[in-house]
């Protein structure tokens, strides 16, 4: 299960993640960016209370990352560290901004 809060302020989106992100979470969240999406200049997706996330939501994530970058940026926060190594074996720690 994944509870998505979206909180938008002045350009800016903030997406807090609750649970698991999946096959079967993803699509709710890859639909939840992209009709967030238009005109945001800060992306910021908080997960400090997700536990998992698999190979389906890192190509979310990858997803927006490819959309922010060209109309602003995206970060990562609270990552929790069952995440941040998954994020490093794949090397999407490399692709993303992680605060």
């Amino acid at each position: 299960m994944l509870n998505i809060i979206k909180t938008i302020n002045n350009g800016n989106v903030i997406f807090a993640l609750e649970g698991r992100l999946d096959t079967t979470t993803a699509p709710e969240l890859d639909q939840e960016l992209k009709n967030s999406l238009d005109g945001v200049t800060t992306l910021i997706i908080d997960m400090k209370d997700l536990v998992y996330i698999s190979s389906a939501g890192l190509r979310i994530l990858l997803s927006a990352q490819k959309i922010m970058n060209k109309q602003g940026k995206m970060m990562i926060r609270n990552a929790n560290e069952t995440v941040m190594e998954i994020f490093e074996v794949t090397g999407f720690s490399d692709i993303l901004t992680i605060e």
